[in-house]
């Protein structure tokens, strides 16, 4: 085909068109996908629903490039039919997306409602845990930390913002975490049945000797932080004691602030210490030593520390932190001092029932 007779052809073409050819309309659809697209792009969808947002923008991209094509063509030869089906469809995607969206929020509201709940009653028991045991000073810094997280992520819940409020629960988990790590070591420990089984026989070979023997005892309950008199087997005075910084544990060596446990006995009495009245007792033990020797051949403590000694039961208030003795008031180690002799035994355990105020944290979750 020469030029002449391509130019014959277009002038042709050009004469038709001014005769009256004119260009389809474009469906409304077009317009009605690009203004629920905006409005999807600035919605929430790309967040909770990011798998069929991705398909929904392949799928508009795919029309508006056909819609582009078609429009490229001769006047004559454009045809928008199958465009306006493709965007037909785009839109009840689009439609079902927002359905679906509101369904996601509710759903993903739930969760985030239920995990911070869950999160706070974990901080509330720990925080209970933490007022038992003198241990407890450690994790305190960890549950305020987690209680502020808390409050600005309820905060955020409140505003709707259920993405920034589970954003949160991560660091939030984290400060539990690190307080557990502290707490629930002494809790399992005061709810193993072997080591409670172990306090339990020395409490009842205590009381036995008591009522043998006719001789006063003392029994120091650690979990319940009481110091109680037997005569002959039967319970005649009670006190509250303070313990050692980290009383809650078994006293392993020096310097670890922990309170002994075992059976002793008073091998001394101190009219004036330190700390008022003093009632010395013979730590370490045969037991205590033992025990010592072990940890330090398995590794578990330094090789340069020492067992330790010079636990005593002395006065400067029930309230006090000690480095590992037993705390009392002075008014109340006045009253025991007189009522027992050197020589009198002393048992100290952690606790007597399963059922304690240590173990309780476990038990309650």
């Amino acid at each position: 085909m020469n030029l002449s007779r391509i130019q014959n052809i277009l002038l042709a073409v050009a004469i038709l068109c001014l005769a009256g050819c004119t260009e389809p309309p474009i469906p409304p659809e077009i317009k009605q996908a690009e203004e629920q697209a905006l409005a999807l792009w600035r919605s929430e969808v790309p967040v909770y629903l990011p798998e069929e947002y991705g398909q929904y923008k392949k799928t508009f991209i795919k029309a508006k490039a056909n819609f582009i094509r078609e429009k490229s063509r001769l006047i004559f030869f454009r045809n928008y039919t199958h465009v306006q089906s493709e965007y037909r469809q785009l839109l009840q995607t689009g439609n079902s997306i927002i359905v679906q969206l509101e369904g996601k929020k509710q759903e993903f509201s739930r969760k985030t409602e239920e995990k911070l709940s869950f999160l706070g009653d974990q901080i509330e028991t720990l925080k209970r845990l933490s007022k038992t045991m003198n241990e407890g000073r450690l994790a305190r810094r960890n549950l305020i930390q987690a209680e502020v997280i808390l409050i600005e992520a309820k905060k955020r819940f409140e505003r709707g913002d259920f993405i920034g409020a589970d954003e949160k629960t991560p660091s939030l988990a984290q400060h539990i975490k690190a307080a557990e790590k502290t707490l629930y070591p002494i809790v399992t420990r005061y709810s193993d049945k072997k080591q409670i089984g172990q306090w339990q026989q020395w409490f009842d070979d205590t009381i036995a000797e008591s009522r043998t023997r006719k001789i006063p005892v003392i029994v120091i309950n650690k979990s319940e932080r009481t110091l109680t008199l037997y005569k002959r087997g039967n319970a005649a005075k009670s006190y509250k004691i303070g313990l050692g910084r980290n009383g809650s544990k078994d006293k392993i060596h020096a310097g670890d602030y922990a309170t002994p446990e075992g059976r002793y006995k008073i091998i001394k009495k101190l009219p004036r210490s330190r700390y008022h009245k003093a009632l010395l007792i013979n730590y370490p033990n045969e037991d205590d030593r033992r025990q010592f020797e072990f940890a330090k051949k398995k590794g578990l403590i330094p090789r340069t520390v020492s067992i330790g000694g010079l636990i005593e039961i002395h006065g400067g208030g029930k309230d006090s932190m000690t480095y590992g003795c037993i705390a009392m008031d002075n008014q109340n180690i006045n009253e025991l001092y007189g009522l027992i002799s050197v020589g009198t035994p002393v048992t100290i355990i952690g606790a007597v029932d399963a059922r304690n105020r240590f173990s309780s944290g476990i038990q309650g979750k």
